[in-house]
Formats: C-alpha cells, structure tokens, sequence
C-alpha cells in the first residue's frame, strides 16, 4: 500500500477552521443571501475583486477562481442567488451559467492551452459538495501528462502558478 506524504500548505486552514475569517467577512445584502457563504461575499463585495479571486460577474452569474484549487485555472461559476439546488435556478439563470462555461472554456484555451477539461458540479454535501447551500460548477484545465512525479510517485499535487497571476491574466481578457 502506498502511503501518503505530507507537504504542509498553512493556507488551507482558513478553508478547513470553521469561521476563521469571520472578522474580516463582509454581509451579503440581499434576499436569500448567506452572509458567510464566500460566493455570497463575492456578489455583493464588488470592491474586493481581487482579495476574493473574481474574475468576472454578469447580471445572473459570478465566476471566481477557486482559492484551493484541483490544477492550474481552476474556476468555480455560480448563479448569483444563492441557492442550492438546480430547480431553485430560472431558466435565464440556467442558459447564462452555461453560456459564462463556455466563455471560460475560450478564454482559458485562448490563455493556457489546455489539452481538455473536467467541468462539473457537486450537488449535495455527499457527492462532495464543499458549499452545499451555493450551486457552484467546477471548471478544470487539463493537460497531457500533467500528472508528473509527483502526482504518481509522491502522492502530491503541485500547482505551478500563483492565483494572484492567473488572475491578472483571466481579468485582462474578460472585459
């Protein structure tokens, strides 16, 4: 059996401690609203683009790069409202997420080339859902033989790009 290495990554706690960044959390204004989703901040926090990784918002939908991310451009798409299940969404609401997966899809091709992408959503705390209450569509680049030593021998994933980069690059683009 394989074992797993350690590799410590200290920011990832604000991620697993339950309320760690409760001061420095701004309230969500508006009707279903959750004032400690991170989504939720994003939408109604538009003066802190940067510090919450958007990188883009249309009237129904907020794109945000993902603070733990799975590879390089990792981006989650949301309806702005903040609702958990799909039957919660309009149809206007559903035609723009995935019109905003597609404009992701071209500019992150335009962008870093990937060779594929692993889009999806986790509907529900037990199919993986990290923020159960706040649909959310995952969109991963993928390359050919992007899974290196690391990944096969040392059971570690590493990301090469800093998302302070990546979201100077994905902001350029998508005025």
């Amino acid at each position: 059996m394989q074992t797993i290495d350690t590799l410590w990554a200290p920011w990832r706690m604000a991620y697993i401690a339950d309320g760690a960044e409760s001061n420095e959390r701004q309230v969500a204004v508006g009707i279903g609203a959750d004032p400690n989703c991170f989504i939720c901040q994003g939408v109604f926090d538009e003066s802190n683009d940067r510090k919450r990784l958007v990188v883009r918002r249309t009237d129904l939908t907020i794109s945000i790069l993902n603070r733990f991310p799975y590879n390089n451009g990792h981006i989650l798409v949301a309806p702005r409202c903040h609702c958990g299940t799909l039957t919660d969404l309009t149809d206007a609401e559903k035609l723009e997420l995935i019109r905003e997966i597609n404009h992701w899809t071209e500019i992150l091709t335009q962008k870093m080339s990937p060779d594929g992408f692993n889009i999806g959503l986790n509907l529900g705390h037990a199919a993986g859902a990290g923020l159960p209450g706040h649909l959310h569509w995952h969109i991963v680049p993928r390359w050919n033989g992007d899974t290196n030593y690391m990944t096969t021998i040392g059971s570690a994933k590493v990301i090469p790009q800093a998302l302070e980069s990546l979201w100077e690059i994905l902001t350029q683009t998508s005025e």
